[in-house]
């Protein structure tokens, strides 16, 4: 039997749940991000949006960043574009286009941002690869995710990421989260991965 403390954590839990859910938004995002990190990376798979003002000849729809994390762009031909921000990417094409444009004005718009993402295995609901498109928590993975299944080991989830080209292991005691020791919800990063056993 749930004593009455426990009842109100967890109502505590889903009244938390249910804040965070509406900002992380459906694990299928095929329209522009609105409001991208003002760091992110762009990487292989983006796909960009490159108006050129005044200039339709110059402006590209829909680029995609090529496995050598190049875009092709009219005039310049190949770009480089992969581990640059959107606004560095402005930046060269505009010294680029200077050559051939007076003062001219780029905007790029991540339209598509498929590179960033990660990874969650094992006892959960809804297991998968999922957009890394805002900064997201472990405790809102599992929430994207559906939650856990009923064996989920919950105070020995793995998870996997990469450092410097070495692997790293970090433990992730959600019963320590819930019971309310936020330092230990992670910050994801791309590529990693969530293991619940």
């Amino acid at each position: 039997m749930f004593s009455q403390k426990k009842y109100l954590k967890l109502a505590v839990v889903f009244i938390v749940f249910c804040l965070w859910l509406p900002c992380i938004g459906s694990a299928e995002n095929k329209g522009p991000v609105k409001k991208p990190l003002k760091y992110y990376k762009i990487g292989v798979g983006d796909i960009l949006k490159i108006s050129t003002w005044k200039e339709e000849d110059l402006t590209v729809a829909s680029a995609m960043v090529r496995r050598d994390g190049v875009i092709t762009f009219p005039l310049l031909d190949d770009i480089q574009a992969e581990n640059l921000t959107t606004v560095e990417l402005k930046k060269i094409i505009e010294e680029k286009l200077s050559e051939f444009v007076e003062s001219p004005n780029v905007t790029v718009t991540l339209l598509n941002p498929t590179s960033q993402k990660f990874y969650i295995l094992g006892e959960i609901k809804k297991t998968g690869e999922y957009p890394l498109i805002k900064k997201l928590t472990a405790m809102q993975a599992f929430a994207l995710a559906g939650g856990f299944t009923e064996w989920a080991s919950k105070n020995k989830i793995i998870l996997y990421r990469r450092v410097g080209g070495n692997e790293k292991t970090i433990i992730i005691n959600y019963k320590d989260i819930l019971n309310g020791d936020f330092s230990k919800d992670i910050l994801l990063q791309a590529d990693d991965t969530i293991i619940v056993p």
